[in-house]
């Protein structure tokens, strides 16, 4: 019709479309916790942990009502599937843009053919960003006893650095894995709060029977190594070829490999699995110096290759399947207080909407930018001061 329409309209139009499609916000609420026991009686091992506080009208307490908090959930598979992969766990949060606000917490942990996998979700409030609130989060943890606090400002370097890791991180420094799923979360963020647990459930549920039907047609195929390590010990074998080899000791654990395209030199020590160029300690998988060292000596070198990156352990990860949930009316009547979301997270009705983005330095280096007029592009003046813009007629 040729009418452009304000930001806040087709805001406020789109979330009139989700609740006609998911619900009503307040009963989708309501809704949280027979999903909950549903999931949990349709997926042995699942844990669900609901958090909500009593309700209050004015001074007196209201009867079978609460208001909800926060909560944490995790599947069976998910549990299951982390004992075969890297011992490395990644945390990260997204805001939640619908009618409440919110964060979504999400725990991934990685295979052994570098496949992303979720294993815990949690809906809270926030979490800190900023000095001033990590002081008064820091301040509630100093009061519940020292030991916590001390605990905390005892943190080593090895947590943060790699160079002092001790291997632990397995070459993660960031929380890439995450960011990732948070990009497929994207689309539930905007939902009702049951959206997200239902999201998780069904897109997990077509992960773990995509990646197994996958593992197990590789181990059929007499594969021993994932994809991933395999791809890379290929390279590393033909990257062995160039290396001189000098043997340091009798029981063949020590050399002195030398790189003739560049004169660079390593120790190798099999014994300790070590090697100076790092990826041996990090990776938990054989570079090429250490494979021409294995070479020389007849030594195989699959032996230094971890367990977690065998085709064993990526089937044992998806060898436990999601169930199908059946029709609602089949479901365990819920029989607890009635949920109710809370009042002071509901975003404003009025006024533009205020961005939760969190500012990084790019951002400020943007913003001490001196303003240009979108018209001409000149400093100095905007848009409606501008001398070329078009005046009425006289």
């Amino acid at each position: 019709m040729g009418y452009t329409i304000t930001y806040r309209k087709a805001w406020m139009g789109k979330q009139k479309a989700i609740e006609k499609v998911y619900g009503q916000w307040e009963a989708s609420f309501e809704a949280l916790p027979q999903w909950c026991a549903a999931m949990c009686d349709c997926v042995r091992g699942s844990v669900v942990q609901l958090d909500a506080v009593d309700a209050y009208r004015v001074d007196e307490l209201v009867s079978n009502v609460k208001i909800f908090r926060r909560v944490f959930w995790t599947f069976g598979p998910c549990i299951r599937a982390f004992r075969y992969c890297k011992p490395l766990v990644q945390v990260d949060g997204t805001h939640l843009y619908g009618k409440y606000k919110g964060v979504l917490l999400v725990a991934v942990a990685q295979d052994g053919n570098q496949n992303i996998l979720p294993i815990a979700f949690a809906i809270v409030e926030g979490y800190s960003r900023t000095e001033h609130e990590y002081n008064i989060h820091y301040e509630r943890l100093r009061e519940r006893g020292e030991v916590y606090s001390n605990w905390l400002n005892e943190i080593p370097r090895e947590k943060w650095v790699l160079a002092f890791d001790g291997g632990h991180r397995w070459g993660h420094m960031t929380t890439d894995l995450v960011e990732c799923i948070n990009l497929v979360l994207k689309g539930a963020r905007n939902l009702p709060i049951t959206a997200p647990l239902r999201a998780t459930y069904f897109r997990l549920a077509e992960l773990f029977a995509r990646k197994g039907s996958e593992a197990y047609a590789r181990k059929k195929a007499g594969h021993i190594f994932s994809e991933f390590v395999t791809t890379r010990l290929q390279s590393n074998e033909v990257g062995a070829r160039n290396l001189r080899i000098s043997q340091f000791d009798r029981r063949s654990e020590s050399f002195h490999v030398q790189d003739l395209s560049n004169r660079q030199e390593y120790r190798v020590d099999l014994r300790q699995r070590y090697c100076d160029c790092g990826d041996m300690h990090t990776d938990r998988y054989p570079c090429r110096h250490v494979i021409a060292a294995c070479c020389i000596k007849n030594i195989d070198w699959r032996a230094y290759v971890d367990d977690v990156y065998t085709i064993n352990k990526v089937c044992k990860v998806y060898k436990k399947e999601f169930a199908v949930i059946g029709n609602e009316n089949t479901w365990r009547r819920y029989r607890g207080p009635k949920l109710c979301p809370n009042p002071s997270l509901k975003r404003t009705g009025k006024g533009r909407p205020k961005s939760t983005r969190f500012l990084n330095q790019m951002d400020m280096h943007e913003m001490r930018r001196p303003k240009r007029c979108s018209l001409c592009r000149a400093g100095n003046h905007s848009r409606q001061e501008c001398p070329h813009a078009a005046r009425p007629s006289t």
